[in-house]
C-alpha cells in the first residue's frame, strides 16, 4: 500500500537513504512512483515501511535552468558519485490545501540519488542562495 493506493514495488528500485531525510532520519528506504500516467516533473518519494508517508517531489530543471546544487567531497562519497551522469535531483513540494496556486518548491534541501547505485541524500543549502519556498507558479 501507498500514499497512491495498492503499488507493486520491486525490490530493485528501492532507494537507500543512509541518512534518513530532514526529520525522517529512521525511514531509510524509498521509492519513486510517478503521479500521473503522462509526463510529469512530479514524483511521488514513497517509504517503503510506512505506507502512510509520501512525500511529493519535482525535477527542479523543470522550473529553473540554472539550478545548482552543491555537493561536498563526503557527500560525494556518501553517495558514491563517480560522474554527473548518475545523478538525479528533487525538491519537495508544498501544495497547500485548496489553494494550488501557492505551491512551493523547497530550493534549499534537494535530495540527491545516485541513480545507478539506488543511494540517495538529502543534501541541505547552506549558502542561502535558494529559498525554501520558491514559487514556481508566477499569479
Amino acid at each position: 500500500m501507498t500514499r497512491l493506493g495498492e503499488r507493486e514495488i520491486s525490490p530493485d528500485t528501492i532507494i537507500y537513504f543512509p541518512r534518513g531525510l530532514v526529520g525522517l532520519e529512521d525511514k531509510r528506504e524509498y521509492v519513486l512512483l510517478p503521479v500521473k500516467e503522462e509526463k510529469s516533473p512530479f514524483l511521488l518519494l514513497q517509504c517503503v515501511t510506512d505506507p502512510g508517508l509520501g512525500l511529493l517531489v519535482a525535477d527542479p530543471y523543470a522550473f529553473l535552468d540554472d539550478y545548482d546544487v552543491k555537493l561536498e567531497n563526503p557527500e560525494r562519497k556518501t553517495l558514491k558519485i563517480t560522474n554527473v551522469r548518475q545523478v538525479a535531483v528533487l525538491v519537495t513540494v508544498t501544495i497547500p490545501q485548496n489553494r494550488p496556486e501557492n505551491t512551493t518548491l523547497n530550493l534549499q534541501g534537494p535530495i540527491v540519488i545516485n541513480t545507478e547505485e539506488r543511494l540517495g541524500l538529502q543534501v541541505p543549502q547552506t549558502d542561502g542562495e535558494y529559498p525554501t519556498h520558491f514559487r514556481p507558479i508566477v499569479s
